[in-house]
């Protein structure tokens, strides 16, 4: 349902997502004056016209705390519609064909780390403004840092900043903006610290103390709301509710309408700082129910295309439809079954071990995903860096032994939740019946995103069936937010003499674990970090905290005509879900 400018600019009815960023089919290189554009194999890349883009309501379709990056719960899975509207400081570039993953300035022109690897320097593109004109300059990068730590966020970024920098002398416009800007009850002299830790060093610089090393720090920047930066000044004007529906970026289009989960139009910006671009005059997100509907929608003509499509069915038949093309992008997070060991049954090992040997994901692979699943025994996949396949002394199906256990357990009842998208619900249907035939009572529980998280956060689930690990282990929806024992969304033991994550935080009170994802990003050395993931794999194996099986990327589909990085072109994901640089989408006949 894309349209040229000369036919129905305005003819756009359904919206939806994207994850995050990458290289586009016109190799666009970015430069603090603006961009160099290239044709490609599938032609020159065309201005105007429009976009509906689909996206499944379990996931990337809600967004029901908003978009202010620093008080949404669901960033991590908004990023379509996040590097939409912000941009971002960096992007995940690639080729064509997925190879060569790198991060890549965007609004930032640079990055540099210290000799000690302790500070990381930023440098900002100069001339960037907000799309109400304010400059996007190193001040605002520090107010947005500031209230993405500080906000209540469950997707709050954790960083080891060093208070001990004595903190620079600040206009009182700006303290005021800030205060203003952060929940009543924020303590005041940590944020006092915190800006000691992170200063603006001149227009535009921004840096980032730390008081440990962070090897994944850069690379997670684009899962990151720290990659997002909003306008101070909007936030002054709109105030927090109409910021969050309607928030100010840099991005490349701007906010016409957005009702929440539902429906999310955008508009150029017509002084974005890359010249030529976007290319699209308008784009809409629209939330849909399932995949599905999804490729209904699309087959109707009232959308041009579906970010994340997961069913293998509907991959199948969308492969064979000559109306519209199809993108399979590496994979990088495979499914796991979360074990909630804080509360029973999974406080026994032997119910967890039990959970190891009654699964089959093998089976589901070829089942579910005709085999063109990527297996692991640990939070890494194909697409993705230190990547790890195997783990010595994993424990893999057997139906004897999963019995055995079950039995002198005297039963075992499980609850298993998921995300309600249809694959998901899929494969927790298949452990139902693979489990039941050990002896295992299980009850499905489906819900949306947001319910989901609200169960993560209220401690009381024994099992989820999520994704682990990202394009760098460590960031997005990685191995330390499923496995760290203060992550909120983690259900491995807490440190000893901790009553909770907070207590342990607060005693600075660690797990064996914790202590090897500290030493996975705690250096800068490739050969370093994949060493210390491959004991912190193992470490989750041996104490049968996590079966995970296989890995499969979403496809891309999108309808003959539309073009662009990451939607025709194969990034890997950061995340879920593949990437889009929306700046460099594009449709034929444009104008």
């Amino acid at each position: 349902m894309f349209r040229s400018a000369k036919g129905a600019r305005s003819a756009m009815r359904l919206a939806g997502l994207a994850v995050v960023v990458g290289l586009g089919l016109a190799t666009v290189g970015c430069s603090a004056g603006g961009t160099d554009q290239t044709g490609s194999s599938e032609g020159t890349p065309q201005s105007g016209g429009s976009a509906t883009v689909l996206l499944d309501s379990g996931f990337a379709g809600g967004w029901a705390t908003g978009l202010d990056p620093a008080t949404s719960n669901t960033t991590g899975a908004n990023l379509p519609q996040n590097s939409a509207v912000f941009g971002g400081l960096f992007t995940l570039e690639a080729d064509d064909d997925g190879s060569n993953a790198h991060i890549q300035p965007n609004q930032a022109e640079a990055f540099s780390w210290s000799d000690d690897d302790l500070t990381l320097t930023i440098t900002l593109r100069k001339g960037i403004t907000f799309s109400d004109g304010t400059p996007l300059n190193a001040q605002a990068v520090v107010w947005n840092w500031i209230r993405a730590i500080n906000s209540g966020s469950t997707g709050a970024p954790q960083l080891s900043l060093d208070l001990t920098v004595p903190p620079p002398s600040l206009s009182q416009d700006f303290m005021d903006s800030l205060w203003k800007a952060l929940p009543s009850d924020v303590d005041k002299a940590k944020v006092r610290k915190q800006l000691g830790a992170i200063q603006a060093t001149d227009d535009l610089t921004v840096k980032l103390r730390l008081t440990q090393p962070n090897g994944s720090l850069v690379n997670g920047f684009p899962t990151s709301s720290l990659n997002l930066i909003a306008s101070p000044t909007a936030y002054a004007k709109l105030g927090a509710d109409a910021f969050k529906k309607a928030p100010v970026g840099a991005g490349p289009f701007t906010i016409t309408d957005d009702k929440y989960s539902e429906r999310l139009e955008l508009k150029k910006n017509p002084d974005y700082f890359k010249d030529g671009l976007p290319y699209l005059d308008a784009l809409t997100f629209q939330s849909v129910a399932g995949d599905q509907v999804a490729y209904q929608t699309l087959q109707a003509g009232q959308g041009d295309a579906i970010e994340g499509l997961s069913s293998v069915t509907l991959i199948a038949q969308a492969q064979s439809n000559p109306d519209v093309q199809v993108t399979l992008t590496p994979p990088t997070s495979p499914y796991v079954i979360q074990l909630n060991t804080r509360t029973a049954p999974f406080n026994d090992k032997k119910a967890r071990e039990a959970i190891y040997y009654a699964t089959d994901f093998d089976a589901i692979n070829k089942g579910l995903f005709k085999g063109q699943g990527d297996m692991s025994q640990s939070f890494t996949a194909s697409g993705g860096l230190f990547y790890n396949p195997k783990v010595e002394g994993y424990r893999t199906y057997d139906l004897d032994k999963a019995k055995q256990l079950v039995q002198e357990l005297g039963g075992l009842k499980v609850d298993l939740g998921t995300t309600d998208i249809v694959t998901a619900r899929s494969v927790t249907t298949a452990l139902q019946t693979q489990w039941k035939k050990a002896g295992i009572d299980v009850t499905i529980d489906a819900k949306p995103l947001g319910d989901v998280i609200t169960k993560f956060l209220s401690g009381k689930w024994e099992s989820m069936l999520q994704t682990a690990g990202a394009w760098d282990p460590s960031v997005g929806i990685g191995v330390s937010v499923r496995f760290g024992s203060t992550s909120p969304f983690s259900g491995t033991p807490l440190p000893k003499g901790a009553a909770s994550a907070a207590d342990a935080l607060a005693k600075n009170l660690t797990t064996p674990l914790d202590d090897l994802l500290q030493a996975a990003v705690g250096t800068t050395d490739d050969a370093a970090r994949q060493k210390a993931y491959d004991e912190v794999a193992k470490y989750i194996s041996d104490e049968a905290y996590a079966p995970f099986g296989m890995a499969f990327s979403p496809a891309q589909v999108v309808r003959k005509g539309l073009h662009g990085p990451g939607l025709t072109t194969k990034i890997p994901a950061l995340s879920v879900n593949s990437g889009v640089l929306y700046d460099r989408v594009w449709v034929e006949g444009g104008k």
